[in-house]
This record gives structure tokens, C-alpha cells and sequence, in this order.
């Protein structure tokens, strides 16, 4: 066993508090980091010591990875957990860790590299058959090839960055005339984020479902799945709400994906907490999209229907203890939502609105978990991810976790600043997410603007009445519905006490 005695997180925010909260109830000592900007966050504050690594831009102090080691040395830190984000999947990061004699809370250098780069994960995962979307299996860059490729797979195609994610370097081609445009906007997106201008192409399955099984493994080979979630409802390729499980899988492909997933996680001798992707198209056909080399942000709904704490898995697991369970252990127990709580404006494109937390309370009560960094006062900086909390809730059935999470948005209250609090609430009556039947371009299909300033009509209101008799007449069906009232209207304390729309 690798003894832990104290731990450094390397990141900032909900996710630095959340992984010092479990740490500190493993006994362990914690030191957190922080830039000029977050000199008075809350991570900073509930950490037994703090240190300031540089400046307010992320370049200047959370990406600096030798200002990191050094706070190690000075105050005889044992291992560093990354959060996500950041340098939590630069492998050469995790190398500098284990090379100066510490130890990754996370998977291996060589596991980062395969599964960081989504050609060499495709690759790596063909010996175990697992369904891949047809396209090409290494990165292009000659135009009339791609073109002549992008016609065999048939259009609608998708050019992706190699070294991508969050929707950076994609580009979606319906037909041959735009290829060499897009081509080119992809590639030069990509090098600009990543710094690599590798691209490949895929079928673009036509109104899919984005789910994700949560992975875990041992150093001694152990690897077991934590069920799925499911994260179809996205704005601008990123995950705004997630739920577990999904209200589309039947136990038969629930098993099916999920060895799948450990399949993936053995191709890259995984160990630590990952997430491998899905794409699940309306024939409830899946193909492999992506491995994510570390925790996700979306986390917390797998814990509350497993009832494990995959922060303290992660560090077990990084001591070089072995899995306390088998897979025959888990179970799903209940439903949980997670909606991200974003300083953004759903009004205006989603567009990033900063500025000081004027009112800031919390919702309570049964049910309900806020995953925050932020309290009441404090301004949003501008440097970093306008994520201000992960509001989750739990329920004994998808019902219940919906209702609760109604009854959350309504009791949080939040002025100074714009949020997707009144965009969660629209989600989440409207009949499409309520009867479990969308995919990943609910935004598109289903939102405008104008939307969170208006009420239900009539046939709505019909379409939501005949849903909630339906689903509540068909509580022993294996797959769980809700039953959220569409035509229900946000509470007038909130507008009326704090004047918010």
C-alpha cells in the first residue's frame, strides 16, 4: 500500500472543495492551490493550507505544472488529485507527478495518452470489437481525399479534432460543396485550443443520445462499470443536464454498454475513476465515441443511485488497494438529476454573464445536493468556466428526482447575474424530456429565447395532462418516466421576493 498522508488538489471551484471534503473525511491533511483571482474562494479557506501558484489567468498559476510541484516539495505534499480540467488529463503532467516521487490521483501517463487522442483510442479498442461510427481510422489533411472519403461514408459527416472535446474543432458537413470550407474552420479551430491540428471524419448519426458509463479499476486488474447517465441535453456540444440512469435502457443493453465500457477501460490498462462515451442512435444502436481519462463534472448522480463516494474510490485505488466490490456488488437504486448551474444568459445564446452574486441561497431539503464554490457576495472572474454549482437531485424514481429538481430551481435563489436556472426549468416540464423522448438537439428542436417568458398553452397543457396519467398509470414499466407537471408555473415568492424572471 501507498500511504497517503497529505494531498494537494490542483484545481479551483465545486470541484477542489468537493474532493478536499472527502479527503478530510479519510483524515487525511489537504493543501489547496489557488491564483490571485481566488485568493478568497471557499476552497481556500476549508483546506488545512493554501498556496498561491501566479496569477488570475489559468496559464499563470492552475496549467502551471512546475509551480504545482514545487508547493509539493516545500510542504511535503504525498500525491496530487487533478479534479477535471486544467492538467488533469496532461499526461506529461501525471509523469512530472510520479517522477518526482508522488503519486496521480488518476489513471496512468500511458492510458492518458491512448485515450487522449481519439484516433489511437479507436485504434486501441478494435481488438475488442467494440461498434465504432464508420469513418476514417487515422488523422487527414489532404482535402480531396477527405472529400472523396466523406462520400463513401455518406453525408451528413462530422470532421473532428483528434485532440478535441467540449465541441472545439467539430464541424458538421451536410453535403460536398462545404467540405473544404469546414475542413479548414476544424483544422484551424483545433490547432488554435489544442495545439494540434489533427482531424477525422465520422458518419454523423442523425439524432442521437449522448450516454456514458461511469468506469472504475484497480492495479490489480479489476475493472467494474457504475451504470450509465445519460447527457443528450447540451448547448453548443456541452452538457448542461444529466440524469442516471437513462430512461431509455433496457437492462439487456444497459449489461451490453456496460461491458463494453470495461472493455475499453482494459484496452489502456485503466485504473482510477473514467468515463466512456456513447453515442445511441434511435435504433438503439451504440458506437464508441470517446474515453475521458478522468472524474467527471457530472459525477454525482452516478454516486447517489450506487451510494459510493468516487472521489475516496480514487484514492483508495491511487494507494494501490484493490476494488472493495465486484460488479455483482452494484446495484441502481433511485434516480438523480444533475443540472449545471452555469453564469450564462439562455436569452442570449447562452453567452457567458459576469458579474457579483447579489443574493445567493442555496435550495435544501429533502433530496437535494448544491456542489458549489461560491457564496453569497463573491464575484464570477472571468477567467475561468462560468460553472457556479452542480444542483443534483435524488429521487426513488425519475418522477420524484424531477419534482425535486423543480422544487430546487425554484428555492435557489440568485440575482446579480444571469443563469441557466430558468433554461433547467424549462427542460424539465417540457412534455419531450418528460416522456424520456429526445436526443441531443433538444436545444435546437425544442428552445428559443423566447420560450422562458412564456407560459404553456393550451396544448401543452393537454399534451403534459395526458403524459402525466400516462406514466402514472404505467409505475411497474422497466423503464423509469416522469411525471412532472408541464403546465406548472415557477413559483411568484421567488419573482415577487427578489425580482428575477
Amino acid at each position: 500500500m501507498k500511504e497517503i498522508k497529505k494531498l494537494l488538489v490542483a484545481n479551483r471551484g465545486e470541484i477542489a472543495l468537493r474532493v478536499l471534503r472527502s479527503a478530510k473525511e479519510m483524515g487525511l491533511q489537504t493543501v489547496a492551490i489557488y491564483s490571485e483571482a481566488d485568493r478568497n474562494a471557499l476552497h481556500v479557506r476549508y483546506a488545512d493550507e493554501a498556496v498561491c501558484v501566479g496569477g488570475p489567468q489559468s496559464s499563470e498559476s492552475y496549467l502551471r505544472g512546475d509551480a504545482i510541484l514545487e508547493v509539493c516539495r516545500r510542504l511535503h505534499v504525498d500525491a496530487i488529485h487533478p479534479g477535471y480540467g486544467f492538467l488533469s488529463e496532461n499526461a506529461e503532467f501525471a509523469r512530472m507527478v510520479t517522477e518526482a516521487g508522488l503519486i496521480f490521483v488518476g489513471p496512468s501517463p500511458e492510458a492518458m495518452n491512448v485515450m487522449g487522442d481519439k484516433l489511437s483510442a479507436k485504434q486501441a479498442v478494435k481488438a475488442y470489437n467494440i461498434p465504432l461510427v464508420p469513418g476514417t481510422d487515422e488523422a487527414i489533411s489532404d482535402v480531396e481525399e477527405a472529400k472523396r472519403i466523406a462520400s463513401e461514408v455518406g453525408f451528413p459527416i462530422l470532421i473532428k479534432a483528434s485532440a478535441g472535446g467540449g465541441g472545439k474543432g467539430m464541424r458538421i458537413v451536410n453535403k460536398s460543396e462545404e467540405f473544404e470550407e469546414q475542413m479548414q474552420l476544424a483544422i484551424n479551430e483545433a490547432t488554435s485550443a489544442f495545439g494540434d491540428g489533427s482531424v477525422f471524419i465520422e458518419k454523423f448519426v442523425t439524432g442521437p443520445r449522448h450516454i456514458e458509463i461511469q468506469v472504475l479499476g484497480d492495479e490489480h486488474g479489476n475493472i467494474v462499470h457504475l451504470f450509465e447517465r445519460e447527457c443528450s441535453i447540451q448547448r453548443r456540444h456541452q452538457k448542461v443536464i444529466e440524469e442516471a440512469p437513462s430512461s431509455v435502457l433496457m437492462p439487456e443493453l444497459r449489461a451490453e454498454m456496460g461491458r463494453c465500457a470495461v472493455d475499453v477501460a482494459r484496452a489502456c490498462n485503466y485504473t482510477g475513476a473514467g468515463t466512456v462515451e456513447f453515442l445511441l442512435d434511435d435504433q438503439r444502436n451504440f458506437y464508441f465515441l470517446e474515453m475521458n481519462t478522468r472524474l467527471q463534472v457530472e459525477h454525482p448522480v452516478t454516486e447517489q443511485i450506487t451510494g459510493l463516494d468516487l472521489v475516496k474510490e480514487q484514492i483508495r485505488v491511487a494507494q494501490g488497494l484493490p476494488l472493495p466490490f465486484t460488479q455483482q456488488d452494484l446495484t441502481i437504486t433511485g434516480h438523480a438529476l444533475e443540472l449545471r448551474v452555469y453564469a450564462e444568459d439562455p436569452q442570449n445564446n447562452f453567452l457567458p454573464d459576469i458579474g457579483t452574486l447579489t443574493t445567493y441561497v442555496r435550495p435544501q431539503g429533502p433530496g437535494v445536493r448544491v456542489d458549489d464554490g461560491f457564496e453569497q457576495g463573491m464575484d464570477i472572474p472571468i477567467y475561468y468556466d462560468p460553472m457556479i454549482a452542480k444542483l443534483v437531485t435524488f429521487g426513488k424514481d425519475r418522477t420524484e428526482a424531477i419534482e425535486r429538481m423543480l422544487r430546487a430551481i425554484d428555492e435557489y435563489q440568485i440575482t446579480g447575474i444571469q443563469t441557466t436556472l430558468p433554461f433547467g426549468s424549462y427542460v424539465l416540464r417540457h412534455p419531450a424530456f418528460v416522456s424520456g423522448n429526445f436526443d441531443t438537439n433538444f436545444v435546437r428542436d425544442h428552445f428559443t429565447p423566447a420560450d422562458l417568458d412564456s407560459k404553456p398553452d393550451a396544448t401543452t397543457a393537454k399534451l403534459a395532462a395526458v403524459l402525466t396519467a400516462m406514466l402514472m398509470s404505467e409505475k411497474k414499466a422497466p423503464v423509469a418516466t416522469s411525471d412532472a407537471p408541464a403546465t406548472a408555473t415557477g413559483s411568484n415568492w421567488k419573482r415577487n421576493r427578489l425580482g428575477v424572471r
